[in-house]
């Protein structure tokens, strides 16, 4: 076999999976009570920041108790995982209108600003791309998925 053609063979597996791994992301949301943000899994290592309740969270890595995660800046931190819930919520990338069904011409429900954390009423997107959130003030309907962080 050619040596491009061995080469080829070996980084093919990990190309295909790094893009399984892609698609596979695993979102949390901080719980019912705000948090805190370390630079490593302890309670001795330096406190960078609080997360708010409800902000999402990207779950990198799992170690005795801790999650190294990423928030929508693209940051990596660390928090206990006791300070996280499996609830999936959202963030507003910019100002945007929660429609009442999943069109662009649908009666807007609520005009949202930009860092606005939404639950995620449901994980799979609707067709078009439309995200089904809720606001913490009752209000729910459906947001481009363009528009939130944490789908």
């Amino acid at each position: 076999m050619a040596p491009a053609r061995v080469l080829l063979a070996l980084l093919l597996p990990l190309v295909a999976g790094t893009a399984a791994a892609q698609k596979s992301v695993d979102f949390r949301s901080v719980g019912d009570a705000p948090a805190i943000l370390y630079d490593a899994p302890s309670l001795r290592g330096k406190k960078l920041y609080v997360a708010p309740r409800g902000m999402p969270v990207e779950t990198v890595v799992a170690i005795d108790g801790w999650l190294k995660v990423r928030d929508r800046t693209g940051e990596m931190t660390w928090i206990e995982r006791r300070a996280v819930t499996d609830r999936r919520t959202v963030v507003t990338l910019s100002a945007t209108q929660v429609r009442e069904r999943a069109e662009e011409g649908a009666p807007a429900v609520l005009d949202v600003a930009a860092d606005v954390v939404l639950e995620l009423v449901e994980p799979a997107l609707v067709a078009g791309g439309w995200a089904r959130v809720r606001h913490r003030d009752g209000a729910s309907g459906f947001v481009r998925a363009a528009h939130l962080w944490g789908i």
